[in-house]
């Protein structure tokens, strides 16, 4: 167990961008508008994405960029809302995207420094911004492109593409796909190459009925009064408060503690073992819960505070008939549990592991089209919880191999998300790291909780 904190000295990657540009689909694609879901426009925000690849004497960084920018040319042809831009359709008054080739981003720059001289890769780094830019310099907001990719070459012949998209266009498993098919097309020359995986870019399979029927409740959600869709990011903090970063790290003996503090102290308690499912992301999250819970109740001084933990779950094999494997949209909805703070600080810990394995039992085939009609009825909502925790230990972006190997990291980039809490594979060991993004205020007392758990149960 251990908590990393920024290196501040490489805040500045003494960046000099040499290229940013617009690409555009190798061959000419039709015109037309992309129907969204209602869950793909609740994501209306932006990603960003680092993933470093050693030197390889066989594509210098400049080779690399070259090819990447083909591959981008060459998907951009299936993918061609990728090249599109937001459009609000004052007919159905919500947003689509306009495939009009209009172009993606692409960058090309270099550091002064070397990989070795960043250090560790995981460590959060504001610097890493510098990494994926978000905006094409010289071009008004609203020609901005919806996606953009960036090569950096650092010194030492390594290098790292960066990616900034639009949530709206992917989640994580429709994002490695296209990873995957990227990396494909960068292989060669050759036109007309398949692509490793065929998408389904079909987003009305997640569209709600006609007429919207609500059969559950939602408190997941909650309804701002403000224009649909076209506010701020809904996950972002709207503050201009500070945001400290911190990557906790639980080794493999850490999580099979938690695992077995959960299920042993179920037992202990009758309940069966297998009810509770201590799987690895159950305990990190319900971890990560109660330290987010407690640390937010030690600031307000208010003892019936209420903590909701949301924490995404995937519904491709959840729906009847499931989506298609290809389903390139964002298949995804967030489960939900609830207690009084003064509860948890009480509570076993098997007690929270289990809130959080029986939310994700909730998500079946008729509450998703519920939460699909609500977000219908009730446009312009936002996640209603303290921690929205998002998973990348299956999506796999370390096993993307494009012509110049497999990258050594992939990390996400710091950024004003507060509430999100990434959860996603260690580099070198079995064990897992936890992204915190919290204001400067509380992450003192988060950290606090997160020893004292240990301290306390060790």
């Amino acid at each position: 167990m251990a908590i990393i904190s920024p290196d501040h000295s490489m805040q500045d990657l003494k960046i000099t961008y040499q290229e940013s540009k617009l690409v555009f689909p190798s061959q000419q694609t039709q015109k037309k508008s992309l129907f969204l879901s209602n869950i793909d426009q609740f994501l209306n925000f932006n990603i960003q994405t680092a993933h470093f690849f050693k030197a390889n004497p066989h594509f210098p960084p400049e080779t690399a960029a070259k090819r990447l920018k083909m591959a981008l040319e060459k998907v951009l042809v299936p993918y061609d809302f990728m090249a599109g831009r937001l459009n609000w359709n004052h007919h159905s008054c919500r947003l689509e995207i306009d495939c009009n080739a209009a172009g993606a981003g692409f960058v090309v720059a270099s550091s002064e420094f070397s990989l070795d001289e960043l250090g560790d890769l995981l460590r959060p780094n504001i610097g890493f911004r510098q990494l994926a830019v978000e905006k094409l310099r010289n071009l008004d907001d609203d020609k901005q492109p919806l996606c953009v990719f960036q090569v950096t070459a650092f010194k030492c012949g390594g290098f790292a593409i960066g990616v900034s998209l639009s949530h709206m266009l992917f989640d994580g498993l429709a994002a490695i796909m296209f990873q995957q098919n990227l990396a494909s097309q960068a292989f060669d020359d050759v036109d007309n190459k398949p692509l490793a995986l065929i998408p389904c870019h079909d987003r009305r399979l997640l569209a709600a009925r006609s007429p919207p029927l609500v059969t559950f409740q939602h408190p997941e959600f909650l309804k701002l009064d403000r224009r649909p869709f076209l506010s701020p990011p809904p996950v972002s903090d709207d503050s201009e408060e500070k945001l400290d970063f911190r990557l906790l790290k639980l080794s493999s003996r850490d999580l099979n503690f938690l695992k077995i503090k959960a299920s042993e102290a179920a037992a202990e308690d009758g309940k069966s073992t297998t009810a509770i499912k201590a799987t690895t992301f159950n305990v990190a999250a319900a971890l990560v819960w109660r330290c987010r819970a407690l640390s937010a109740r030690d600031l307000d001084h208010y003892k019936d505070r209420v903590s909701t933990i949301l924490y995404v779950v995937d519904l491709r094999s959840r729906l009847n008939p499931p989506l298609p494997a290809g389903y390139c949209g964002n298949a995804l909805l967030v489960a939900y549990a609830s207690a009084k703070c003064e509860d948890i600080e009480k509570w076993p810990f098997w007690k929270m592991v289990e809130m959080v394995s029986q939310g994700v039992t909730r998500i079946s085939d008729e509450y998703v089209k519920s939460a699909t009609d609500f977000l219908e009825i009730n446009k312009g909502m936002i996640p209603r919880g303290d921690c929205i925790v998002s998973s990348w230990l299956r999506l796999g972006y370390d096993q993307v191999e494009f012509p110049w190997g497999k990258p050594v990291c992939c990390t996400p980039v710091v950024n004003k998300l507060e509430r999100i809490f990434w959860i996603f594979p260690d580099v070198d060991s079995d064990g897992v790291n936890v992204l915190v993004q919290r204001p400067a205020a509380e992450m003192e007392t988060f950290q606090l909780h997160f020893h004292n758990f240990f301290a306390h149960n060790i």
